[in-house]
C-alpha cells in the first residue's frame, strides 16, 4: 500500500499513465512487503521482502520465508537474481479503480486525508504544483474558472467536493446527512460453535442443493444443528448425511473407492457399518485433527466427538464429493440450463416488445390479429408473467443457493451460493429463503449472527450509509428482495411461536423472538424419503 501511495499522491499524470507507472514499478521494482517466490536450496519457496539492503551501489534483500499457515518461519539474505516472481502483484483494472477510490482530486492526484494519514503519506503540495507547473488544463476542482488564476497565484486548492459513492471506511460525517438508525446486533445463540457456523451451512446447503443427486430428501438447519450437537452417535439423520457423502464418492470410482476395494469391502454403506467406512475416509485423507479420532468412531462411539471436530469431518467430505464427476456434470449442466433460461427470458421480452408495438392490431380479412395474444391475466404458451420475470432477475443476479421448495425455473437451476453482499467492515450478508434467517458473517469468517425479525431487517436498512460503496450495493440488494425476505422471516416466526405453543411453552409477544429451538426434538422423527433401495 505504502509505495503505491506514494507514487499516486500529488502526481500531476493523466489516470492512464498513472496506472502504467504504478503497475510497471509493480512488476519491476523490488520493495518492502512484496511477497514473491526466492531459490532456496535448490528449489523454490514462498517469501517476503523483509528489508532491501544498500551497499557499494549493490542490493540484497533480506527475506522471510512464508509457511504453510502464512507466517514467516525463517529468514535469509538473498540477491535479486535470486528473487522469481510468478505473476504480477495486481491489474491495471484493479490499480484504476484503486486510485480512483483513494484519492479527492485528480489534479494533482491527492489522496484522502486519512488514508494519507495511516500510511504516513505527506500531505503537503509540493511547491512547483502549489504554482501551477505541470497541471493539465481542465482538470483541476475549483470553484469556478473565475477563481482558478486567484487561487493559482496564491497557491492554494479550494477543498473539492467528494464524489460518492466512495469507500465506506472513508465516508466522513456530514451536517446535511440523513439520521441513521442504530444498527441492531445480531442474535449469536448458535448450538454448535460460532466459528464452526460457516461449516454447518455449508453442509446443509451443499446436501439441500444436491439432494436428488444424493438420494437425500431436504432437513432443515435446525435439524442438522441439534443432531449434530447430540452424543448420540446412530441417529439417523447423521448417518444418512455421512452414507449419502460416502456413497457418492464411491459411484464416483476414485480415490475412495479404490481403497475399499484393496481393502475387499462390500461397496455399499450400512447402517450398522457406516461408522468403519467413514474411518477408511478419515484413514485416506490423513489428516492430523483427525488421525487420533479413528479409533474412537470405529468403536461406535462417534457421537462423543467435540460438535466442532464433527462439522469439520462432513466439511472434508463434502469438499471431496465436489471433485466428483457427477457433482460437476450436474453444476456444468445446471449452469447452461440457467445460460437457456436467461436467453428465453431475453427473447420473451423482445418478443413482448413487438407484440406492444401491434397491439392496435393489424386487420386482415376483417380479422384483428390479437385474438389470440391474452387471455385475461393469463401470460402466452412459453412466456412468463411480470412477477415471474421480476422473480427470474432477483434471482439470478443474487445467485441463490437451491431452495428445497423452488418457485421458479431460475431457482431450481440456482447452484452458485454468492452473500447478499458486505457492509462497511467488510461483513458479508447470506439469506437462505428456506431458512428464514439473514446471517451475518465476519471478515475472517470467525464469527456469526443472524436477524430473525422484521423488526431487525427494518432497523439494519435504516442504518447502512448509501455514500459508502459496499452498503450503498448491500442496501440495494436487501431492498430489492425485502418482501421476500421480510416474508420468510415471519413465516419462521410464526413457525417457531407454533412449535413453541405445541411444546407447552408460553410464546410473549415481542419485537425480538429468537428461534428458542434448543429443545425441538423434530430431528429423531427424519426419515429419508430419498433413499435408494
Amino acid at each position: 500500500m505504502a509505495p503505491v501511495l506514494r507514487m499516486i499522491q500529488h502526481s500531476t499524470l493523466s489516470l492512464t499513465d498513472l496506472v502504467d507507472k504504478v503497475y510497471s514499478s509493480l512488476v519491476l521494482d523490488l520493495f518492502e512487503g512484496l511477497e514473491l517466490h526466492a531459490k532456496k536450496d535448490g528449489s523454490e519457496a514462498a517469501c517476503k521482502i523483509l528489508k532491501v539492503i544498500s551497499s557499494d551501489g549493490t542490493k540484497s534483500y533480506e527475506v522471510g520465508w512464508i509457511g504453510k499457515g502464512n507466517e514467516v518461519i525463517d529468514t535469509s539474505v538473498v540477491k535479486a537474481d535470486d528473487l522469481i516472481r510468478k505473476k504480477a502483484p495486481t491489474s491495471r483494472k484493479a490499480l484504476k479503480f484503486f486510485i480512483r477510490e483513494s484519492t479527492s482530486e485528480t489534479s494533482p492526484w491527492t489522496l484522502h486525508a486519512d488514508l494519507a494519514k495511516k500510511y504516513g503519506i505527506p500531505t503537503e503540495v509540493p511547491v512547483d504544483i502549489m504554482n501551477g507547473e505541470g497541471l493539465n488544463k481542465g482538470r483541476k476542482r475549483f470553484v469556478n474558472e473565475e477563481d482558478a488564476s486567484k487561487n493559482l497565484k496564491k497557491g492554494q486548492l479550494v477543498e473539492p467536493r467528494v464524489k460518492y459513492p466512495i469507500d465506506d471506511l472513508l465516508v466522513k460525517p456530514a451536517a446535511d446527512d440523513p439520521i441513521l438508525s442504530n444498527r441492531p446486533p445480531p442474535s449469536k445463540d448458535f448450538r454448535v460453535p460460532v466459528d464452526s457456523v460457516g461449516d454447518l451451512l455449508m453442509v446443509w446447503n451443499f446436501c439441500l442443493s444436491f439432494g436428488r443427486l444424493l438420494c437425500l430428501s431436504p432437513f432443515s438447519l435446525s435439524d442438522l444443528e441439534n443432531a449434530i450437537c447430540t452424543k448420540e452417535s446412530n441417529l439417523v439423520l447423521v448417518v444418512e448425511i455421512h452414507s449419502a457423502l460416502l456413497h457418492l464418492l464411491i459411484k464416483d470410482e476414485s480415490e475412495y473407492f479404490t481403497i475399499l476395494q484393496n481393502k475387499k469391502k462390500i461397496l455399499k454403506v450400512t447402517f450398522v457399518k457406516w461408522s468403519e467406512y467413514l474411518c477408511n475416509f478419515l484413514e485416506m485423507i490423513s489428516k492430523e485433527e483427525f488421525s487420533g479420532k479413528v479409533s474412537t468412531i470405529r468403536r461406535g462411539s462417534y457421537g462423543l466427538l467435540e460438535t466442532r471436530l464433527k462439522l469439520k469431518i462432513l466439511r472434508e467430505l463434502v469438499e471431496e464429493a465436489i471433485t466428483t464427476s457427477s457433482v460437476r456434470e450436474k453444476i456444468a449442466e445446471q449452469i447452461d440450463q440457467q445460460g437457456a433460461l436467461v436467453a428465453a427470458r431475453k427473447e420473451d421480452a423482445r418478443k413482448n416488445r413487438g407484440e406492444k408495438l401491434n397491439v392496435e392490431g393489424v386487420a386482415e380479412n376483417g380479422r384483428n390479429h390479437t385474438d389470440n395474444t391474452l387471455d385475461g391475466d393469463k401470460p402466452p404458451k412459453g412466456q412468463r408473467s411480470g412477477e415471474e420475470r421480476e422473480d427470474l432477475n432477483i434471482l439470478s443476479s443474487s445467485k441463490m443457493f437451491l431452495r428445497r421448495h423452488p418457485e421458479t425455473e431460475m431457482e431450481q437451476q440456482s447452484v452458485l451460493p454468492s452473500p447478499l453482499g458486505k457492509d462497511r467492515f467488510y461483513n458479508k450478508y447470506w439469506f437462505f429463503m428456506c431458512e428464514g434467517r439473514l446471517f451475518v458473517e465476519s471478515e475472517n469468517s470467525r464469527e456469526w449472527g443472524y436477524y430473525s425479525t422484521k423488526q431487525e431487517l427494518d432497523a439494519l436498512l435504516g442504518s447502512f450509509n448509501i455514500k459508502g460503496i459496499r452498503e450503498r450495493a448491500l442496501k440495494r440488494q436487501l431492498d430489492k428482495l425485502y418482501d421476500k425476505i421480510s416474508n420468510a422471516l415471519e413465516s419462521r416466526l410464526k413457525d417457531v411461536q407454533q412449535k413453541m405453543l405445541l411444546q407447552g411453552v408460553e410464546v410473549r409477544r415481542s419485537s425480538r423472538l429468537h428461534a428458542q429451538q434448543k429443545e425441538d426434538m423434530s430431528f429423531l422423527q427424519y426419515v429419508n424419503k430419498w433413499k435408494q433401495k
